[in-house]
């Protein structure tokens, strides 16, 4: 009896955060971190979580905006941080992945960051303003045609989502076009909506919030986009652009499987609650519900696919 507690103790000092980690966590208030600023979808999503994560993890969960670089400086921060559950992060793709690829030195690499789960995706359409000339996806390549260069499109970060949907369809369409990246969505539709650009790369609950006010020209989906079954997909056009980002959390490296599991669980009971699933189709999301593991082999998969991709435009 006295050698077993003495073998306890000792376990305790050698390994005191696995023992912790296994029995008391969470005990603390979890950061969640959102790489983008205000307003944009990841914070949309974060702010539709945090009372449901309360409950579900008995702790008070804080969000903590860290723009710039597309979601880099955010990423690179997060893979920094202590892996004891109690610091997560929004993670996007394709952002996560096509970085790391094109900037050689991303501050992170994407096999650091590891996926929680993944619980949401917005298709991305290009879009124009109501009073634009261009009524349709052919006037706008025509007039890119004739005028290298002169159709300004915002979108949010660069080697983001949006800047290689903006690349990939110049590819296709035999076209130049000018990127202007902001820091996140919710400063790129502020722009686009401002008359400072001529087009939007932009989220598709953006583009169904202000439907309104805006012409969306196509989106990179393989069948209509259920909120907007009117507007025509790239690939009818005869574009096979197929353009969306994945939303979900991760955890900094190193994360013990345990607390990985403690908040995956969390995450995928509220991206299966029937409420929020209604809310996102609505608001003009597409609900995801992806678990950590699941996650993990769908960013490696991507990371496949992405760099040859990332190759080309870079040289």
């Amino acid at each position: 009896m006295k050698y077993s507690m003495i073998l306890a103790v000792l376990l305790c000092i050698i390994f005191p955060f696995t023992a912790t980690a296994m029995t008391d966590y969470p005990k603390d208030a979890i950061t969640y971190q959102i790489p983008f600023g205000p307003g944009g979808q990841s914070d949309l999503e974060a702010r539709r979580q945090q009372p449901l994560l309360e409950k579900k993890l008995g702790v008070k969960v804080v969000i903590q905006y860290k723009p710039g670089g597309g979601g880099s400086i955010g990423w690179a921060d997060l893979v920094n941080q202590k892996p004891n559950g109690y610091f997560i992060s929004g993670i996007n793709i394709p952002h996560i992945v096509l970085q790391p690829l094109a900037r050689g030195n991303a501050g992170y690499e994407t096999d650091q960051l590891m996926p929680i789960a993944l619980f949401q995706a917005t298709p991305i359409g290009l879009a124009v303003l109501k009073d634009s000339p261009h009524e349709n996806l052919e006037a706008l390549i025509d007039y890119a045609k004739k005028n290298p260069e002169a159709v300004i499109c915002g979108g949010s970060g660069t080697w983001s989502g949006h800047h290689i949907a903006h690349l990939q369809f110049g590819k296709m369409a035999d076209i130049k076009m000018t990127y202007i990246p902001s820091k996140g969505a919710a400063k790129s539709v502020a722009a686009f909506l401002g008359g400072h650009v001529k087009a939007i790369w932009a989220n598709s609950n953006d583009l169904v919030q202000h439907a309104d006010k805006i012409r969306v020209l196509a989106f990179g989906t393989k069948a209509p986009f259920a909120n907007m079954p009117d507007v025509p997909t790239f690939e009818s056009k005869g574009f096979p652009l197929y353009a969306s980002i994945d939303r979900g959390a991760g955890a900094p490296p190193g994360t013990p499987k345990e607390i990985i599991e403690t908040l995956e669980k969390a995450f995928l009971e509220i991206a299966s609650d029937p409420k929020v699933i209604e809310q996102m189709r609505k608001d003009g999301f597409v609900p995801l519900n992806m678990g950590a593991d699941v996650s993990k082999a769908y960013i490696e998969e991507k990371v496949t696919e992405w760099a040859p991709v990332v190759k080309e435009f870079k040289e």
